[in-house]
């Protein structure tokens, strides 16, 4: 596994060279956002990804897929064990998002590529870096300090709840992710609509999996 972790961080380094920190899209023309979320049945990923409205946060189409994990769980590592059932699940998709966001982080990750951002290079989609706890860098503010750069914002989105951490995934701004975030939550869910929604897709079909399994 050493092996494998040092030509993952490697390709980490490489492919953090790579992702956009600007709006490589036009806000006044994003119509679905997407999130997207997963859970575990033995070996298994389930990859549940929700489709709303972006006005009426309304589900447009939600897809799932389950594929056998890779590789297990390695902190700094979780695309490389989640990605390929994320990837999967998105090309199921009929209604394609004009952003997606992902229950991990962006560019606030020891090498600048966490699954957010690696996800938005793989789909080549603007994508969001929604995450509960920081894995790296300092707190100065409501901001995210790592080798010397702005990786996150802290963000609260319900009364006396933790806040959540905000970085770019990919072909996005850090200040417009926020906006899209803050505007996304549904009160009195702490999580961004699409992303509290692919939240429990992804519970419902653990438990139907769970089910089915035990009656083979």
């Amino acid at each position: 596994m050493k092996i494998q972790t040092e030509k993952f961080r490697k390709e980490q380094i490489k492919l953090a060279r790579k992702v956009v920190k600007k709006d490589d899209f036009v806000k006044s023309e994003v119509k679905l956002v997407a999130g997207v979320d997963t859970a575990y049945v033995d070996n298994d990923v389930i990859a549940a990804i929700v489709v709303c409205d972006i006005n009426t946060l309304e589900v447009v189409e939600k897809k799932y897929a389950i594929k056998k994990a890779p590789i297990p769980y390695i902190p700094g590592f979780l695309a490389y064990r989640d990605g390929p059932a994320i990837v999967e699940a998105f090309h199921l998709l009929e209604n394609k998002p004009d952003i997606l966001l992902v229950d991990a982080h962006g560019i606030a990750h020891p090498r600048f590529l966490g699954m957010a951002s690696h996800i938005g290079l793989l789909l080549d989609v603007p994508t969001i870096g929604v995450a509960k706890k920081k894995v790296c860098g300092q707190i100065e503010g409501d901001k995210l300090i790592y080798k010397d750069r702005i990786v996150a914002q802290m963000v609260q989105t319900r009364e006396y709840a933790k806040p959540l951490f905000i970085s770019v995934g990919h072909r996005i701004s850090l200040k417009t992710a926020v906006e899209f975030v803050k505007r996304l939550v549904k009160p009195p869910h702490k999580l961004p609509e699409p992303l509290h929604l692919a939240h429990r897709y992804a519970d419902k079909i653990r438990e139907k999996e769970l089910e089915k399994r035990k009656c083979q």
